[in-house]
């Protein structure tokens, strides 16, 4: 007698696309993906009315010119700079230390724990790139403007409250802010020369 050959029972796919679509949702749901950050940076608001136009007149020394040309050279206040030195110039600026003439104008505000001080609370410091700019030029511009005014409140807070800008209070960063405001402004990049 001949053996006949079984056969095989087939398995059951149908169900198999199902099964798929449902892991593939559960792992976009739960897993985190990597966001880019973008610059903190805060913008005007919106004029309230359209039909006025008040403009807003900054004094020329109130302005601290940075610029970036397509071979990411630098410039900074009218003279060429290098990317090591933005730090301490802008720092200089924001501050005016010895109310120099050329620096920005300061003015009496009255600030919680600081009492009645002199500050440049009118300070723009006004960044404009070339379209050739490369990134990396334009991040370590921004990184350098930003380490100058947390350097600055690091001092502040060191000096008056003791410890570090990050260790404060939110009234004491509140006050703090208020003494040194950041204010940059970005210009739209232009086309200097060049293909």
């Amino acid at each position: 007698m001949a053996r006949k050959k079984r056969k095989v029972p087939g398995i059951n796919a149908s169900s198999t696309a199902d099964i798929s679509f449902i892991l593939l949702i559960f792992f976009l749901i739960t897993t985190s993906m990597d966001t880019d950050r973008g610059l903190a940076r805060r913008l005007p608001p919106p004029p309230e009315n359209k039909d006025q136009k008040d403009d807003i007149i900054v004094k020329e020394r109130n302005v601290l010119q940075v610029r970036l040309n397509k071979d990411d050279q630098l410039m900074v206040g009218g003279e060429w700079s290098d990317i090591k030195q933005l730090r301490e110039k802008a720092k200089e600026f924001i501050a005016n230390p010895t109310d120099d003439p050329n620096l920005p104008e300061k003015h009496e505000k009255n600030i919680p724990f600081f009492g009645t001080v002199m500050i440049t609370e009118n300070h723009v410091i006004s960044v404009q790139n070339d379209v050739g700019t490369s990134y990396d030029a334009y991040i370590q511009v921004q990184n350098e403007l930003v380490a100058a005014y947390n350097e600055l409140r690091n001092e502040l807070a060191e000096s008056k409250f003791g410890k570090s800008f990050a260790e404060c209070s939110e009234d004491e960063k509140d006050a703090i802010t208020q003494y040194y405001p950041q204010k940059i402004s970005e210009a739209e990049p232009k086309k200097y020369g060049g293909k």
